[in-house]
């Protein structure tokens, strides 16, 4: 049974309130899209829509607010959510790939999305045809994840409406978009940041060459999040676009462990910093007691070229603490050896 939308986020009932002269943004688009406004009375009927059709409206910094999703750049001010939200408190994984997906593929996807499901990770798509599907019917039972293009009453491809109920009995549906929007073309990249960002990773099955998957992908590389390609033969066109993400350095995928042994790593690491970062001052503590040792920053060194590599990656692979890479990239940075690029990931200038 879906989770009851809790009360609308204090913003939306405050602009509902408001006198007939003043007007609230209307909640779609992330950090500077473009934006519209809504009469309250419009605002008023939204909030009731959301209500009957049990979508929570959670704004960004309020509880319940995907915590992965609200660090992207260009996070939605607001969402809507149908389902359990206690989904959004696993650890996530994307899933996805090609529409036209071949029969290897989606069998492959359904072993990896049931195995993910049963090592403790929901898995996240956006409810399109062939392997998003498949990933979603694989992690029913363990919790899964639909990203939409539309609203929630605007379900697409209108086939997989009783999929996403099933979805909806121990996993979630998260939208940006209001009620009643109709998905358009341009609408689906700005679904797939939205499924990068709610993820450690993104595992892509099968893409071809101008993929969408791909645009998923490089989200993930700008957002630091992993990326992680199934190999397929060379003559499948299906697999052109996954086999040049591992050329360009995606982590090759096949089996489950690849994946897990990858992002058990940062889970972990990324878990001990909250917990000890927390009496310490913004200002001075975020590098205090982080002296790298002399093998530590030689490691680290080691691990640096002329070639990006995300910060996570180091952390992982030089087995260091995130505070220890931070102060020996920051050492590099002032002696004028180290270059930033976007999405976590630096080199050596």
């Amino acid at each position: 049974m879906s989770a009851r939308a809790p009360s609308a986020p204090s913003s939306i009932i405050s602009a509902a309130r408001a006198p007939p002269s003043r007007r609230c943004r209307r909640w779609r688009g992330g950090a500077g899209g473009a934006t519209q406004v809504c009469a309250r009375a419009d605002a008023e009927r939204e909030i009731a829509a959301a209500e009957k059709l049990g979508v929570a409206l959670v704004a960004l910094g309020e509880p319940g607010y995907p915590a992965r999703l609200q660090m992207i750049d260009d996070a939605p001010p607001l969402v809507a959510i149908r389902g359990q939200a206690a989904a959004f408190a696993l650890p996530m994984v994307a899933v996805v790939g090609s529409r036209n997906a071949s029969g290897a593929g989606m069998k492959f996807t359904q072993r990896i999305a049931h195995e993910l499901g049963e090592a403790g990770f929901a898995v996240v798509s956006g409810l399109a045809r062939g392997i998003d599907a498949a990933a979603h019917r694989a992690s029913l039972s363990t919790g899964t994840i639909a990203v939409l293009a539309g609203g929630h009453d605007r379900v697409y491809p209108a086939e997989h409406v009783e999929l996403l109920d099933a979805i909806l009995s121990a996993g979630a549906a998260l939208s940006e978009m209001p009620l009643g929007w109709e998905p358009r073309g341009r609408d689906f990249p700005r679904r797939n940041r939205l499924i990068s960002g709610l993820s450690l990773g993104v595992v892509i099955v099968e893409a071809a060459k101008r993929s969408g998957s791909l645009i998923t992908a490089r989200f993930a590389l700008e957002q630091g999040r992993e990326v992680f390609a199934v190999p397929g033969a060379p003559l499948d066109p299906r697999a052109e676009g996954t086999n040049g993400l591992i050329k360009q350095g995606a982590a090759p995928v096949t089996e489950t462990s690849d994946i897990v042994t990858v992002l058990q790593p940062i889970m972990e690491q990324r878990n001990v910093p909250r917990q000890e970062a927390e009496p310490q001052p913004a200002e001075s503590g975020f590098f205090e007691g982080t002296d790298p040792a002399p093998d530590e920053r030689t490691r680290i060194l080691a691990l640096l070229g002329p070639t990006a590599v995300l910060i996570d990656d180091l952390v992982r692979l030089s087995k260091s603490s995130p505070s220890v890479v931070r102060m020996v990239l920051l050492e590099l940075e002032i002696a004028g050896r180290l270059e930033r690029h976007g999405g976590g990931l630096v080199s050596l200038a």
